[in-house]
């Protein structure tokens, strides 16, 4: 395995889960309850929210590099009751491979080498095939109607000798 999927850290979004409705909004950020199975993705622990859990619905910034175009924001879900998931090497979690999928390929200077559109079922595969590049620092994991963030692919370096 050549990469590694990373979820988000939990602690820059524990402050809001204590803020009021008013507070949020303040900042651009709304309280949340899931109304159906698979409809709200948590960018911390990596997997969907059942029906009725508390989650936060919060810009973040994925790609921060201000030397960067590509700098890029969205909205994403993190539940309340959020365990922060640990780097996967494979296969991706099940969160990912069942949905459509938009990929943002990266090289080390956060200038974007190509972009594709995917079925999920279909990432683990992608992603191999695409950390075969060797330009290729990271990918940008998105739900491709929405185009929120999801997640990162970085490659894992191959240890010296």
């Amino acid at each position: 395995m050549t990469y590694r999927i990373e979820a988000l850290p939990l602690a820059p979004f524990t402050p809001y889960f204590a803020m009021s409705d008013k507070d949020l909004a303040a900042v651009g950020a709304r309280r949340w309850v899931a109304d159906a199975p698979g409809r709200a993705p948590c960018r911390v622990s990596l997997r969907d929210a059942d029906a009725g859990e508390a989650l936060v619905l919060v810009n973040h910034a994925h790609l921060t590099d201000p030397t960067s175009p590509y700098r890029a924001s969205g909205p994403i879900f993190v539940r309340e009751s959020a365990v922060e998931q640990a780097p996967i090497t494979g296969p991706a979690p099940e969160m990912l491979t069942k949905r459509p999928l938009s990929l943002r390929l990266y090289d080390r200077r956060n200038m974007m080498i190509e972009g594709l559109v995917i079925d999920g079922a279909d990432l683990d595969a992608r992603l191999a095939e695409a950390f075969d590049h060797p330009a290729l620092d990271q990918v940008h994991i998105h739900f491709a109607p929405r185009g929120c963030y999801l997640a990162r692919a970085c490659r894992i370096e191959a240890p010296l000798p």
